[in-house]
């Protein structure tokens, strides 16, 4: 004889609730806030994955992207979101592996090792990520 098991609920992806079960709307366990070098890491894996909603989920509304030092290229979500929708369909292959980082605060520098795919030079950069309320706010590229 079975019998019923209390419905827990489902599992949800969003950066804010990950790991926890929902039921309907609501976490039925609390949120975790995630460290800033713990946010960074699990964005630098939407990218990997190419999984343009969740790598958007850690963005806030009106970030920015651009070259350290230099003038902002990328405003918005909405231009992130197809900047990098552009980027993952011209480079099926593409990685970003972490080779060091530095926390200070709400600020993460991580130097990246970039491959884009065969016959395409793989390249360096310092990214360097500010957040705001558990968001990236701005990442500036030194290349």
């Amino acid at each position: 004889m079975d019998e019923p098991r209390p419905h827990a609920g489902r599992r949800v992806g969003h950066p804010g609730l990950a790991g926890h079960r929902v039921r309907g709307d609501r976490p039925l366990t609390a949120a975790v806030t995630l460290s800033p070098g713990d946010l960074v890491d699990a964005q630098l894996d939407a990218y990997n994955a190419q999984d343009l909603d969740a790598f958007c989920a850690f963005y806030t509304d009106d970030a920015q992207l651009g070259a350290y030092g230099g003038e902002t290229h990328t405003v918005g979500l909405a231009a992130i979101r197809e900047r990098h929708a552009k980027l993952f369909a011209e480079f099926p292959q593409n990685k970003a592996e972490r080779v060091n980082r530095m926390v200070v605060g709400s600020t993460v520098i991580d130097h990246e090792h970039v491959v884009r795919g065969p016959g395409v030079q793989p390249f360096e950069v310092a990214a360097i990520y500010t957040l705001a309320d558990g968001k990236i706010a701005r990442v500036d590229f030194v290349k």
